[in-house]
């Protein structure tokens, strides 16, 4: 009988010491996931809102940049039927120029979002998807400075889909 006490309370001892000892694992885990998580939801965030700024800047511009393509073709077109006006051509070659520069400037600012995103240990992994953004601006600039400003729009939408599909894949 005294073999038979002994042994239930060292199974109780050991199954309590088992418990105990399960929770405490269960509980660092916790801590450590708390822990880890706080930093990497503060950098998602942050990068989100970039991207989700990026999406709102060039959804202005892609939408700008559609009536002033517009109105770019009509002088061009008036000019190769010598009716336009010099000060029209002016204004005209000034529009061009804007255009191409705010391409040039779009496209920096996207080679600066890939670089934070390749250089931020929690963004690592979006950017892949972010990735060819700011080439696909490249192109829209190269398509802008040989006149299609139309298609560099069309090349914007694109960049503008990318985006849209980093943000998604951040939520």
């Amino acid at each position: 009988m005294r073999r038979f006490f002994v042994a239930i309370c060292m199974l109780l001892l050991v199954s309590t010491a088992a418990f105990t000892q399960t929770r405490r694992r269960t509980t660092r885990t916790q801590a450590r996931k708390q822990t880890s998580a706080q930093p990497n939801t503060g950098a998602r965030t942050n990068g989100a809102t970039r991207v989700a700024d990026q999406i709102k800047n060039l959804a202005r511009f892609v939408y700008l940049l559609g009536g002033v393509a517009k109105g770019i073709e009509q002088v061009d077109d008036a000019a190769r039927r010598n009716e336009a006006s010099p000060a029209a051509l002016d204004q005209n070659n000034k529009n061009k120029a804007t255009v191409k520069a705010s391409l040039e400037n779009v496209r920096a600012g996207l080679d600066q979002l890939e670089i934070d995103f390749r250089g931020t240990p929690e963004l690592e992994q979006y950017y892949l998807k972010l990735a060819g953004s700011a080439s696909g601006a490249a192109d829209a600039e190269a398509q802008a400075a040989a006149g299609h400003f139309d298609q560099a729009g069309r090349t914007m939408l694109g960049v503008v889909n990318r985006l849209t599909d980093v943000l998604l894949a951040m939520r």
